[in-house]
């Protein structure tokens, strides 16, 4: 289904029959991804990707190839990341792109550069299937952040080749995808080394690099072949991934958009642009689950819980990145709640098979995609809906829940329910850590248990208020007024505010590597991407290549 580019925009949607800059090769146990970006193939016209220098385009294919790796690759342990070039693995984000990119682009490109790499961490700890580096030329910036984001780096001794991230010296901003969270949480490199490291543009090399444990090891360019294929072997060794196992094929995604109508098998999303909103349908199951796990292997793609991941993180993509001023996301349901149970219970029930982990762990990422990006959220839940379980999350996720108290006149569909299941308690945490309820209760750890008691159970409105899954339960009479007035409301405020205070909102309790990469990191470069120091006209983004010197304001803010 072909769609111009100008009316869509960022199309994220691919694979490797069309990769530009990636060449993904699979030989038994263990894949190699090389990096070999091609410089006349970036995302916009207006620079150049030198160097392996990268922009989003390059990063939707990297995604892309490690869903394929994860779904259509069962045999496959570990996955080698290394580059296509000689002397040169990556020069990071590209610059050029970054200064002539305006703020929004800027920080929805870190956001989802972020994402991809925390994917890969996930693919290690979760899927067994172990991500290595290999950093055979200079590696700079977001190219040592990706190198960061696997589980072993082996870089080239060959006293040229170095890790850097010189975002501080050369550029006033802050390596954007994770690196120094990375680098002190991940790695625990000292801080009065990292301090260093982060500041001083050449980066580190050899022996010392391994000492401070910016990588792991070093190898003579001789050695490399050698050393890396024994190092994949004893990565792939420690997979559970089944050696004999059938991949599926992630086929191609349908979607149709028609004006302000975007439409898939199982997700709607209708466009608002006056009142700045998008309102979500999620359909649920047509029919019951196979009977057996073998029949989800022969179901594939059209697998209910897969074919919904896979369309809600697509849609979720394309608002994100293309309709920046669409700032109210509303999900509804649509379907039968007993079929949305049978799902999950048969999730729970065969949690062991590799493909039903990698479902799970998809739709993991994907309710999290929500919760990251900087839109309000509601939920609405009405006769006919079926937030149940896995769909009960896109509430849980919400900032505010309303719930339908009664029917509406001349409505035949029974009054709004909604049902816990197994998967609310631990199939999907957030990025803190934690579910979604016990995020939601942090004030009241025991309601958790007591709400696990009451999986299964229909809470009509007054019991789901008063078990605090929902925000709001007006009747009938008052919701039409209600809702108008909290979507105005919403409109009515200014953008930054609401994406700072949701931010802060949404992610108690706990700090992990995660909520700090998306909490505090971002934060910061958020604000840091907007200084002139940065930006202005003598900002060090303006100026860079251009033999120019920087001009600061030197005052700390």
């Amino acid at each position: 289904m072909a769609e111009s580019v100008d009316r869509v925009g960022v199309d994220f949607r691919t694979e490797p029959a069309r990769y530009r800059h990636w060449k993904l090769a699979v030989d038994g146990p263990v894949a190699t991804l090389a990096l070999d970006v091609r410089e006349d193939g970036g995302l916009k016209p207006g620079y150049e990707l030198k160097l392996n220098s990268y922009d989003l385009g390059v990063d939707v294919e990297l995604y892309d190839a490690a869903q394929r790796l994860r779904f259509e690759h069962p045999e496959v342990g570990a996955v080698v990341v290394t580059s296509g070039k000689e002397r040169v693995f990556c020069a990071g984000a590209n610059i050029r792109m970054l200064s002539q990119s305006t703020h929004g682009w800027k920080v929805n490109f870190c956001k989802f550069t972020n994402e991809t790499r925390n994917a890969l961490e996930e693919a290690t700890a979760e899927s067994r299937q172990l991500y290595l580096c290999v950093v055979n030329g200079a590696c700079a910036g977001g190219g040592y952040e990706l190198a960061l984001a696997t589980d072993w780096i082996i870089m080239a001794d060959d006293g040229n080749t170095a890790v850097s991230l010189p975002e501080v010296p050369l550029l006033a901003v802050l390596p954007g995808t994770g690196g120094l969270t990375r680098l002190v949480d991940k790695r625990r490199v000292r801080r009065d080394r990292a301090d260093f490291f982060c500041t001083v543009a050449e980066g580190i090399k050899g022996a010392r690099a391994v000492e401070w444990g910016l990588v792991d090891e070093v190898a003579p360019r001789s050695r490399l072949p050698e050393l890396v294929k024994r190092r994949a072997a004893e990565f792939a060794a420690r997979t559970d991934r089944p050696s004999d196992g059938r991949g599926v094929a992630l086929t191609p995604l349908k979607r149709a958009i028609d004006g302000d109508r975007i439409r898939y098998s199982l997700v709607a999303c209708d466009l608002d642009r006056a009142r700045g909103l998008a309102e979500i349908t999620v359909s649920g199951p047509g029919g019951p689950p196979p009977a057996d796990v073998r029949g989800v292997h022969e179901a594939g793609c059209a697998f209910w819980p897969l074919a919904l991941a896979r369309e809600l993180d697509d849609l979720i993509l394309h608002l994100r990145t293309n309709e920046e001023e669409i700032g109210l996301w509303i999900f509804e349901t649509a379907g039968r709640a007993d079929l949305v149970d049978a799902y999950d219970r048969a999730l729970a029930t065969w949690r062991d098979d590799w493909l039903v982990r990698e479902i799970r762990l998809y739709l993991k990422r994907t309710l999290k995609r929500i919760e990251v990006s900087s839109r309000s959220v509601f939920a609405f839940v009405e006769p006919g809906s079926c937030f149940t379980g896995t769909l009960l999350e896109l509430a849980l996720a919400a900032d505010r829940a309303y719930m339908l108290d009664s029917t509406r006149s001349g409505d035949t569909a029974p009054p709004a329910a909604i049902r816990l299941t197994e998967m609310n308690f631990g199939a999907y945490p957030m990025i803190n850590g934690l579910t979604r309820l016990a995020s939601r209760f942090l004030a009241e750890p025991g309601r958790v248990d007591k709400l696990r008691a009451r999986v299964g159970e229909e809470l009509d409105a007054a019991a789901a208020l008063e078990a605090g899954l929902v925000t709001f339960a007006p009747d009938d009479i008052d919701w039409d007024d209600e809702v108008r007035m909290a979507i105005e409301e919403r409109a009515a405020f200014s953008s930054d505010a609401l994406t700072g205070m949701e931010a802060s909102l949404r992610f108690g309790g706990p700090e992990t590597l995660e909520s700090k990469i998306f909490g505090r990191l971002s934060a910061w470069q958020n604000w840091i991407f907007q200084r002139p120091n940065a930006v202005g006209p003598k900002g060090a983004l303006q100026v860079y290549g251009t033999g120019q010197r920087s001009e600061f304001d030197r005052r700390r803010v």
